[in-house]
């Protein structure tokens, strides 16, 4: 493991970022955060995230927003980070039907200025959050970062494919160390209003009915907030390399002959989506009421992740199992 390393963390009041911040604080490292703490959700879940880092002496907070280009390259320019955890981004399939220009601005605008702040001061290594989300119209199973992602079938999927091609532009270019990390379906205490635990919760405890999309047949692959964080960790401490076995004349989508990776990190176990609600009222006590309907435009029927490479390169890969995880979620939810 490196030496202790000042690291700028964006979207530090989000979900992931708050617990990866606290990892962070907690081995030594000093941690800028960096939020717009926008109201895509609730802005009092993100303060009361803000609040359990602010005591910590080596964490300060940067109220900002990464599509503010001169505010981005003052603060890469006081600050010298030695690496940068880019997880700031408008997240959610659905919402990108409804305002995709919230998506160009935050995802494109925000990632060419984190970009420019990193090739600029010297950063030793860019990771950054991508999605599961890019694996689009892919049926072949499970996800491989070795297969091809040109088919999106969202604009934030679309965002999230754009950033590893700029990504790759900036490893090639000017030698930046760059990796990718595809999330897969992320659940845990602290996690986003707008995703599936948090609104069955809430929904099952106020006696309403849960909507159920393609009637309950959708896969996913949850994956624990806190197998996520380690991945990041572990990843971060990694510097991406280029890989020695790359051709060029039979390219591998995951790697490149440039300081530049792409990992998935999932539990490996895609779950019906019936499956996880049982696991959901179990954990509450409670069998929901469900409102059975079809698929949305956006949504992929199912995911799944390929993590042998991420367990190659880093010697982890999740495997907190979905009892465990949404109990932990609903015992932080009840308090």
């Amino acid at each position: 493991m490196p030496d202790d390393m000042k690291i700028l963390l964006t979207g530090a009041a989000g979900f992931i970022g708050m617990t990866t911040a606290l990892r962070l604080l907690e081995r030594g490292d000093e941690v800028v955060g960096l939020d717009n703490l926008n109201d895509y959700y609730d802005v009092r879940l993100k303060l009361d995230r803000l609040a359990r880092l602010q005591p910590h002496p080596q964490f300060r907070f940067a109220k900002l927003d990464v599509a503010d280009r001169a505010g981005v390259e003052a603060l890469f320019a006081a600050e010298r980070f030695d690496r940068v955890i880019h997880l700031a981004a408008q997240a959610g399939v659905r919402y990108s039907l409804q305002n995709p220009h919230a998506y160009v601005d935050s995802n494109l605008l925000g990632f060419i200025n984190i970009l420019e702040g990193c090739r600029h001061n010297r950063v030793q290594h860019l990771v950054y959050a991508s999605s599961s989300s890019v694996y689009g119209g892919n049926t072949k199973m499970p996800f491989s970062e070795h297969d091809s992602v040109d088919h999106p079938v969202s604009l934030y999927a679309a965002t999230k494919k754009a950033n590893e091609l700029m990504a790759h532009t900036y490893s090639h270019l000017y030698g930046l160390p760059t990796t990718g990390l595809r999330f897969f379906t992320v659940y845990g205490p602290w996690g986003r209003p707008d995703m599936a635990l948090f609104l069955f919760t809430k929904a099952i405890l106020e006696g309403r009915a849960i909507d159920v999309f393609n009637h309950g047949r959708m896969k996913r692959d949850f994956t624990y907030v806190d197998d996520i964080v380690e991945g990041v960790i572990r990843v971060l401490d990694r510097t991406a390399e280029a890989d020695p076995a790359y051709r060029p004349e039979a390219p591998d989508a995951g790697t490149s002959n440039v300081p530049y990776r792409v990992f998935n990190i999932g539990n490996h176990q895609p779950v019906e989506l019936m499956a996880f609600i049982g696991h959901v009222e179990a954990a509450l006590g409670i069998e929901a009421k469900k409102n059975l309907l079809p698929m949305q435009d956006g949504d992929v029927p199912a995911t799944y992740a390929d993590v042998d490479a991420l367990a190659a390169w880093t010697g982890f890969a999740p495997a907190t199992d979905l009892r465990t995880g949404i109990g932990r979620f609903v015992d932080w939810y009840r308090v």
